[in-house]
């Protein structure tokens, strides 16, 4: 029996000048609520060669790369290589789709039970795991936002995922479940509009 890869199942795929384009033409609310950018990802796959002036890799952390800025929303390509993983953190407060045009990721989600910013304290328990693929484009729960992003080793493979943010934000809070812990943390980019930071 064949096996049907990811870039057959998918037929029609976009440019990420043509996403941006479509992208800017959505409306506040678009951002402001869940399902509106989260119909526009699935209905408009990025082709992934198109993508190829914004990916900066580096094997010890995964990479931060500005597309696109406005005061709505920004889109990032963050780039995984194999086993990296991110910190469990939020958004401030913010929006967050994400799509896999390359690879495939795994978003573990939490539930915040309790948090004292001030005295860097919280209760956090893990719930579902969900799975970005260029198929399956995700939004993260506003109700319940704090969550990682994984590309296991045992997938094997490097990955790219946008990232749409609502509002761009510069920090975030992140938090440690076996330490109980939790602090606010800086936000840098690896790269702006296909340049090196």
């Amino acid at each position: 029996m064949a096996t049907v890869t990811s870039s057959q199942k998918i037929s029609r795929r976009v440019s990420i000048d043509d996403f941006i384009g479509g992208l800017r033409q959505l409306h506040e609310p678009d951002f402001t609520g869940v399902q509106g950018t989260l119909a526009y990802l699935r209905a408009n796959p990025v082709d992934p060669e198109s993508l190829q002036r914004y990916l900066f890799w580096d094997a010890q952390h995964y990479t931060r790369n500005l597309i696109d800025k406005t005061e709505l929303y920004e889109l990032l390509a963050i780039c995984w290589e194999v086993g990296q993983r991110s910190s469990i953190h939020n958004h401030k407060g913010q929006n967050c789709w994400m799509a896999a045009p390359i690879g495939r990721l795994a978003v573990q989600n939490y539930r915040l039970l309790a948090e004292d910013l001030e005295a860097h304290r919280c209760n956090i328990v893990p719930t579902d795991v969900v799975e970005i693929t260029p198929e399956h484009p995700v939004a993260v729960d506003p109700l319940n936002p704090v969550h990682d992003v994984r590309n296991p080793k045992e997938w094997n493979q490097r990955a790219v995922t946008l990232h749409v943010y609502s509002r761009p934000f510069d920090s975030c809070i992140v938090y440690s479940v076996d330490q109980g812990s939790c602090g606010e943390i800086g936000l840098t980019y690896t790269s702006m509009f296909g340049k090196l930071c």
